[in-house]
């Protein structure tokens, strides 16, 4: 099998982050690293997506109270609507070259949710999915977001799971412009304390599972270098 280099990162500025991706995409392409798993969480941010005003007019919190709570907004040039990150919740960046026998999108987008739906299951929650709809869900809530981008069959962006994320904070927006269904955290959903480390390593065997890879582990140095490079290139865009 193909092996998958998995790089946990503690907490990095949203900012930083995209710039790491901007460069990890580049250099997977000239074959300067292997395909790649980023785990990591965010500060506070509010992001949005690029589907129509990349869901500005789903943020119902004012400037004033995302200043009072220090929550930032930031672009991001992923697929989707606008979301949250924060504490608690463990964000998935995998940076994989699809090429030869991945290369279409919707599947990839499946598998991601499947990834997050196996680790919900690992928990006894039943998780699946809402025809229409992306992320994994438990009933009418969304436990797991998705917003994609891929460049020449290079992926970035990915997945956001709430843990124990502050969900009191999805009430500051319209979560992926779905004003009928609500938010859950595995805290929530399993009424139980569960540490991020735990689940960050659940999260590495499903991925490896469902997209077939050996894991390696990487270090966090590796990936926090040359996070200043040029733009991504032009992308098929997922959803959120």
């Amino acid at each position: 099998m193909r092996e998958v280099e998995v790089r946990r990162l503690g907490t990095i500025a949203y900012a930083d982050a995209l710039a790491m991706q901007r460069a990890l995409v580049e250099d997977r392409r000239a074959g300067r690293v292997p395909d790649l798993l980023l785990l990591l969480q965010h500060p506070p941010v509010i992001t949005l997506g690029v589907r129509g005003d990349g869901g500005r007019a789903n943020v119902v919190a004012t400037r004033e109270q995302l200043q009072e709570l220090g929550i930032s907004v930031e672009e991001t040039g992923r697929g989707g609507d606008v979301t949250y990150h924060g504490p608690g919740q463990i964000v998935g960046y995998p940076i994989l070259d699809l090429k030869p026998d991945r290369c279409d999108v919707h599947r990839y987008v499946r598998d991601v949710e499947e990834v997050m739906i196996r680790v919900c299951a690992d928990y006894g929650l039943p998780a699946g999915r809402i025809k229409g709809l992306t992320g994994a869900w438990i009933g009418a809530e969304k436990i797991g977001a998705i917003g994609i981008r891929i460049s020449r069959w290079i992926t970035s962006h990915g997945f956001a799971f709430n843990v124990s994320t502050n969900l009191q904070h999805f009430q500051l927006i319209v979560p992926c412009g779905i004003s009928d269904r609500g938010v859950t955290s595995l805290e929530r959903a399993t009424g139980r304390h569960v540490s991020i480390e735990e689940v960050e390593e659940r999260f590495v065997e499903r991925f490896a599972d469902v997209f077939e890879r050996d894991v390696v582990t990487g270090d966090r140095s590796a990936a926090v270098v040359e996070m200043r490079r040029g733009p991504l290139s032009s992308a098929v865009m997922g959803p959120e």
